[in-house]
């Protein structure tokens, strides 16, 4: 698969301290284990002049206490907070001064960010998609890309999860119903 670096952006998803590095509060080692087919990706991205976006989970301690129903602390327990280590991306994958890091505070990298307009303003089309959650992260931030009318493209050995069936759930469904998934050796940026 060939994509045209002047149309594709490569989306790094939540590759973060908390839910990549052993001591993080969410830490799952199959989050860890794709820190580097993330960085060869990330790497052939540049080579070939493709945007890398970046996205961070990020919580204020205070996000949920108003909340009606949508409360990750009650689902995951405290994690990612605002300025702490466990909210930082792996030392691995540091962006490069002109990559784009997006602060989300939800799943969905979309949601009340300024994704699109970046996305709108620098003529991009497709989306690479790798990181960490496969069926949280990954799979809404690339669901609400493909409604968008996005290309999302999810790399399969590129995406982390709790357990294994979370990502194999994650990649077939959105194989099945919006986007395309292909291992990380048929990516191809020319």
């Amino acid at each position: 698969m060939r994509l045209d670096p002047n149309e594709t952006a490569v989306v790094v998803v939540d590759m973060q301290n908390g839910f990549c590095h052993p001591d993080g509060s969410l830490y799952a080692p199959n989050s860890e284990a794709v820190i580097p087919p993330c960085v060869d990706l990330v790497s052939a991205a540049r080579e070939a002049g493709a945007p890398v976006i970046y996205t961070r989970d990020v919580h204020p301690p205070e996000q949920f206490e108003d909340a009606h129903y949508y409360d990750e602390f009650d689902r995951w327990g405290e994690h990612v907070l605002e300025g702490s280590w466990d909210a930082e991306l792996v030392e691995e994958l540091e962006p490069r001064d002109s990559e784009l890091v997006i602060v989300k505070h939800t799943y969905d990298a979309f949601y009340q960010t300024q994704l699109e307009g970046y996305l709108e303003s620098h003529g991009i089309n497709d989306l690479v998609v790798c990181g960490t959650l496969a069926n949280v992260c990954v799979l809404h931030t690339a669901g609400s890309a493909g409604l968008r009318d996005y290309r999302p493209i999810i790399v399969e050995d590129t995406v982390g999860s709790i357990e294994a069936e979370h990502r194999e759930y994650a990649v077939d469904h959105a194989d099945w119903l919006f986007g395309e998934v292909h291992p990380r050796s048929a990516i191809e940026f020319s």
